[in-house]
């Protein structure tokens, strides 16, 4: 469909409405009779809950019902639990600790949910919830993952006294351990990768309502796969069938991962409008958000890079710890630090690696997936290590990666470690991208700099991530009677701008303008079957089924336009939205024939009135999204202030459907990444979470950036039909490693010690005084 078919730059469809305002979020939509909802959570990082006196509150003007740990009706529900078998160190299954949705016998992090008052009004459940009488007996805790794998170190649970939930382990422990035995250098290092909040930009919250006539439940809520939240709720919790529950998201003000859980407010709002025969409300604001919403990273990894004299790379082998919080109630805190170990293989041909994972509690807010989900922690990790190595051996640091980089033509190409990458030029990448940096020409920049009082350094990262796959994803295409379509998909749109990148698909497969395409998600009413968006699959799982939909539409098309056209089926040809006989000016064009498709006298003998059609996609298999990132900073040698001043990126995400789109994604990609890198950071002091709010934690900024200068590298994939390998996570993965790069390489040269991340101006400032004073 020319400027709007696959490939053009077009704007998302959403983007008026929401800048207007009028978009429809959760806590835009109000019931008749509806209550309010408010949690008391804990103050303790660990307790024991001695007892809790909820007499006074419910006493308290407009309370409905309150809710603690051991109600009958609260204990009746079910918990999530690990699905995959993992192991502790010693082969014995892991520790897994089912989360009870109030606090019964202990209270293990700052935030747990202790009750959940029910009240006419916000205000009123609050004034109730102080009421409410809850004797504690401190217990020593363990917040910060270095103190929980110290020997000896308090036990978040009393049967786990080494604080491990889960041991995992990848590639070829043995060869690694031989190839760095006999390596001419071997470079050492230990990171530690901050924890963060996902701070978006809508708090949780949900609505849920109970139909007693159906027995039927309704919960509208801030989530990114509305399907898997109902097979949790259903099967997990409420144990119905899936029919019984029904499940809403509408706009969703971001997600990045934190918003793919089934969270306890969920389930017991649920519970509430059940119990109180009215609909139930719970809104997080935003100090709430700090404590409640899962937390993410938070790693120390311990890793070893081993090369020859030649800078070849010899094997790769790391050591992480990963903090998964005070519980492992499900497989999201797993999953970052396990799932995408392949990374640390980076575009490089290493030829033995291996990596060992060990899953710590500790008393803390749960970690799950943001942005990446463990590939920019593992992205940092490797790169990091180049840098070091090319600093240690002498070599230019773009060099070093040029000597290992895995060549164009060795594809499909099996790495050390998990992942057969199947196609992909890194050499362009890196190539590119230092044409589009100007590097030849940092060096005078750096002197230029210096004359300000500056120092100035520059970052390279050459990183590889993989989508998520093997996931059912459904695609649903329904013309009505007067020849417009709907598309329904199971892909959740939260800010991807989906229903302008399947527009486009549609507008090219089966030639239809936008404005005679509705588009439909986020309501498992309305379409049967679906997983979600989350780790850079949507375009390659939902835009396949979509195009399996369209398939089917073309087929049943033929025969209609076959009988209308008075020809033969094979005669029959389509192209650009019109169906024609081969060799003839005789045509017809595809809104037409679905039109005709609900006229049983136009229909050909024994065809089912209507134009339906499904596409159901096993999610195939992985794609490997790469690219080349380069960044260049300027650091006040007074203050420590670091400010981002160049920014290059050359990324490869397969054929892009939409480039303005794919940009987006990369530059809300990077910011995360800049974000993680200089300012974010989630802080414990003790027992007690310090970053409460915004005036702790530190939201980068515009004023934070300079210009990102992008380009492409489009190398389809053959794993999909439509080439594309995803664009969400990229710039993650890329800005991190780089980012940090940049600051270490400013700080080397002066002789400061390594700054870990967050590189903020005190942390920098410190190494900065700590140079001149060796």
């Amino acid at each position: 469909m020319g400027e709007f078919g696959i490939g053009q730059p077009v704007p998302r469809e959403e983007d008026p409405y929401l800048v207007r305002g009028v978009g429809r979020y959760v806590d835009d939509v109000s019931l008749v009779n509806q209550a309010r909802a408010y949690v008391l959570r804990s103050q303790h990082s660990h307790a024991k809950l001695v007892s809790i006196d909820v007499r006074r509150a419910r006493q308290s003007p407009g309370v409905l019902h309150i809710l603690t740990g051991n109600d009958a009706a609260v204990l009746a529900l079910g918990l999530q639990e690990p699905r995959l078998p993992r192991k502790r160190r010693d082969g014995s299954p892991q520790f897994a600790t089912p989360q009870p949705l109030l606090a019964r016998d202990r209270v293990r992090y700052i935030g747990e949910p202790v009750a959940m008052v029910i009240a006419e009004t916000l205000s009123e459940a609050k004034d109730a919830a102080e009421l409410i009488e809850v004797e504690y007996e401190d217990l020593p805790s363990v917040t910060m993952l270095e103190q929980a794998i110290a020997p000896g170190a308090p036990a978040v649970w009393d049967a786990c006294r080494d604080n491990f939930a889960f041991f995992h382990e990848a590639g070829n422990k043995a060869a690694a351990e031989q190839a760095i035995a006999k390596a001419d250098h071997v470079i050492k290092h230990r990171m530690v990768i901050n924890r963060l909040t996902t701070a978006s930009m809508e708090a949780r919250g949900c609505l849920a309502e109970y139909d007693p006539r159906d027995d039927r439940y309704t919960l509208r809520c801030t989530i990114q796969g509305p399907h898997q939240v109902r097979r949790t709720l259903a099967h997990d919790v409420l144990r119905v069938p899936e029919s019984k529950v029904r499940v809403i998201a509408d706009n969703v003000g971001g997600g990045f991962g934190m918003k793919g859980a089934v969270y306890p407010e969920y389930q017991l709002t649920l519970l509430a409008a059940k119990l109180t025969g009215r609909p139930v409300k719970w809104i997080s604001d935003r100090s709430e958000a700090f404590l409640s919403d899962e937390h993410c990273r938070d790693n120390v990894t311990e890793a070893e890079l081993a090369l020859d004299n030649n800078g070849k790379f010899l094997a790769i082998r790391v050591r992480n710890y990963c903090n998964i919080g005070a519980y492992n109630a499900a497989d999201r805190s797993a999953g970052p630090p396990t799932n995408n170990i392949g990374v640390l293989a980076g575009t490089y041909t290493f030829p033995a690696g291996y990596v060992e994972v060990n899953g710590t509690f500790t008393n803390t807010m749960l970690t799950g997936p943001y942005r990446g989900a463990g590939r920019p922690e593992a992205a940092y990790v490797l790169e990091t290590l180049v840098d070091l190595a090319a600093r240690k051996l002498g070599i230019d640091r773009a060099e070093l990666r040029r000597r290992n980089m895995i060549p164009k033509e060795a594809m499909p190409f099996k790495t050390a470690l998990v992942y057969t990458y199947d196609c992909g030029d890194f050499g362009k990448n890196l190539s590119d991208c230092l044409t589009l940096a100007d590097y030849a020409g940092f060096e005078a920049r750096r002197k230029e700099s210096a004359k300000h009082g500056k120092l100035r350094g520059l970052g390279v990262s050459s990183t590889v991530e993989a989508s998520n796959a093997g996931l059912i994803e459904h695609s649903e295409l329904r013309f009505d009677q007067s020849g417009a379509l709907t598309v329904a998909m199971g892909t959740h749109d939260h800010g991807q701008g989906h229903g302008t990148a399947y527009r486009q698909i549609i507008a090219d497969k089966l030639g239809i303008p936008p404005d005679r395409v509705r588009f439909q998600y986020g309501d498992t009413d309305q379409i049967a079957i679906g997983t979600g968006t989350f780790g850079s699959r949507s375009m390659s799982c939902g835009g396949t089924a979509l195009l399996l939909a369209a398939d089917k539409i073309i087929a049943k098309g033929k025969k209609l336009a076959a009988h209308a056209l008075e020809a033969a089926e094979h005669d029959i040809e389509f192209a650009r939205g019109k169906f024609t006989v081969a060799g003839t000016d005789k045509t017809i064009d595809l809104p037409e024939i679905a039109r005709r498709s609900f006229n049983h006298k136009a229909l050909p003998a024994g065809m089912d009135a209507g134009m339906f059609e499904s596409g159901t996609y096993d999610g195939g298999e992985r794609t490997y999204p790469n690219g080349c990132h380069i960044v260049e900073v300027e650091i006040d040698e007074g203050t420590g202030a670091v400010e981002l001043v160049r920014y290059a990126a050359v990324d490869d995400v397969g054929h892009m459907i939409n480039p303005m789109l794919v940009e987006g994604q990369l530059h809300g990609g990077i910011a995360m990444g800049v974000g993680q890198a200089l300012i974010e950071n989630i802080v414990y002091q003790g027992d007690q979470i310090v970053t409460g709010s915004f005036m702790d934690y530190g939201m980068p900024r515009a004023d934070n950036f300079c210009q990102f200068v992008a380009g492409e590298n489009e190398v389809p994939t053959k794993l999909n039909p439509l080439g594309v390998k995803g664009a969400g996570e990229s710039g993650t993965v890329g800005a991190l490693p780089a980012v940090m790069n940049a600051v270490n390489d400013a700080l080397t040269r002066i002789g400061a010690p390594y700054v870990q991340m967050p590189a903020t101006s005190e942390k920098v400032w410190r190494a900065i005084e700590a140079a001149r004073k060796a």
